[in-house]
C-alpha cells in the first residue's frame, strides 16, 4: 500500500518541479524559447496522465473533507488526526461516565430519590426490603 503512496508522490513532486519551470520559462518567455515550452507542456500533460492513473490505484481511500479544510488554513494535516483522536478520547469518557452511572440499579436512584422529601418510608423500605448491607454503598 505504501508503494503506492510512494508512486503518487514522486510524479507529484515531478509534476510541480514541471511547472516551477513553466513558471520560469514563460515568465521570461522569448520566441526562441518555444520549443522548451511546448516540451515542458507535453511533459505537464504526460505528468497529468500519470497521476491519473494512480488515482485509479488509490479509489477506495477516502480522505475527510476537515483535512483538506486544515490544509486550506495553512494547518498540519497531522493536527487533524491528533485532534480526532483527543475528540474520541474525551467521548470515550463521557460514555464511560455514562456506563458507570447506569450500573447503579434503578431502584437505588429512585430510593434516593424519595429519601429526601420522605426519609421514613425510605428508611422503613430499607429496613423490610434490604437483607444485604453492601446495597446500601451507593445511598
Amino acid at each position: 500500500m505504501a508503494e503506492k503512496f510512494d508512486h503518487l508522490e514522486e510524479h507529484l513532486e515531478k509534476f510541480v518541479e514541471n511547472i516551477r519551470q513553466l513558471g520560469i520559462i514563460v515568465s521570461d518567455f522569448q520566441p526562441s524559447s518555444q520549443a522548451g515550452l511546448n516540451q515542458k507542456l507535453n511533459f505537464i500533460v504526460t505528468g497529468l496522465q500519470d497521476i491519473d492513473k494512480c488515482r485509479q490505484q488509490l479509489h477506495d481511500i477516502t480522505v475527510p473533507l476537515e483535512v483538506f479544510e486544515y490544509i486550506d488554513q495553512g494547518r498540519n494535516p497531522q493536527l487533524y488526526t491528533k485532534e480526532c483522536l483527543e475528540r474520541a478520547l474525551a467521548k470515550n469518557e463521557q460514555v464511560k461516565g455514562k456506563i458507570d452511572t447506569m450500573k447503579i440499579p434503578l431502584w437505588i436512584l429512585l430510593l434516593r430519590a424519595c429519601n429526601t422529601p420522605l426519609p421514613r418510608p425510605a428508611n422503613l423500605y430499607l429496613y423490610i426490603f434490604l437483607e444485604d448491607s453492601s446495597c446500601c454503598c451507593f445511598l
